[in-house]
């Protein structure tokens, strides 16, 4: 089918324009589950003139999520060497590339940063489920993010990912080639450096006829209804309550489901 993928950036090489619309043909909706195998990533970092290696396992629990769904990355550290891990970081990345430029990009889409657990002294161990949402309402803000459609859009989503027919290569794909990955950076300090893992998945629209996208309509239709009772409330009148109850509404409209 065809799509719109627009995206605003400053950062590519030999385009000039701050905004670029490329019509390109994309997959958007989620194929068939083929399997019960978690996307998962398992990393360990050895350090200078220490014993002991510092080992991250990240799983998440399905390789397909649709637009407005929670992920829920399940994170494991083991600290067998002499380092501390200070802090732990999130982040859903969105890459981009532009085929016809060769260029290249990568966005955090979503992210959190936590001392829960921390330090994790050696010999010491962690495990706990992170959860992180990525909406194009997060975004609006900051350029060079891919959209599916426009930034006026209210139900505007973050750009799908390109999926590819079987038997063709990802390296075959023209236009704007959208992927996704969930990043865990581990922080050990100046000399200890960062421990960097990244676990693929799919963002994706439900396919027609599907209880999700019955789903993710009826979510569509019940924001638009309170984002049309926030804009009424606002003309009624200018009191401390109505300013409060704004305030409220503007914040029930960006929560995440």
């Amino acid at each position: 089918m065809k799509k719109l993928l627009c995206f605003r950036s400053t950062e590519l090489r030999h385009v000039k324009m701050q905004i670029v619309y490329l019509l390109v043909h994309k997959l958007q909706f989620a194929p068939p589950s083929r399997g019960l195998r978690l996307p998962s990533s398992l990393v360990s970092k050895g350090f200078t003139f220490s014993q002991g290696k510092l080992n991250l396992e990240v799983t998440l629990d399905k390789e397909t999520y649709y637009h407005g769904e929670k992920l829920a990355a399940n994170v494991i550290i083991s600290n067998n060497s002499r380092k501390a891990v200070r802090n732990i970081k999130v982040y859903v990345v969105q890459h981009c590339e532009v085929t016809m430029v060769n260029a290249q990009y990568s966005r955090h889409v979503a992210s959190l940063e936590t001392r829960e657990g921390c330090p994790i002294t050696p010999g010491a161990s962690f495990t706990k489920v992170f959860y992180l949402v990525p909406l194009a309402a997060s975004n609006k803000d900051r350029h060079g993010i891919a959209l599916d459609g426009y930034l006026k859009d209210d139900d505007v989503n973050l750009a799908s990912s390109t999926l590819v027919a079987e038997g063709k290569s990802p390296a075959d794909a023209i236009g704007i080639v959208i992927s996704y990955s969930l990043r865990v950076k581990l922080n050990c300090g100046a000399l200890g450096g960062e421990l960097v893992t990244d676990v693929p998945f799919k963002l994706l629209h439900p396919a027609p006829g599907t209880v999700e996208r019955e789903k993710a309509q009826a979510l569509k239709k019940s924001k638009s209804i309170e984002r049309s009772r926030y804009e009424n409330s606002r003309y009624v009148s200018d009191d401390e309550d109505n300013i409060v109850f704004e305030d409220f509404a503007r914040l029930r409209l960006n929560e995440p489901e």
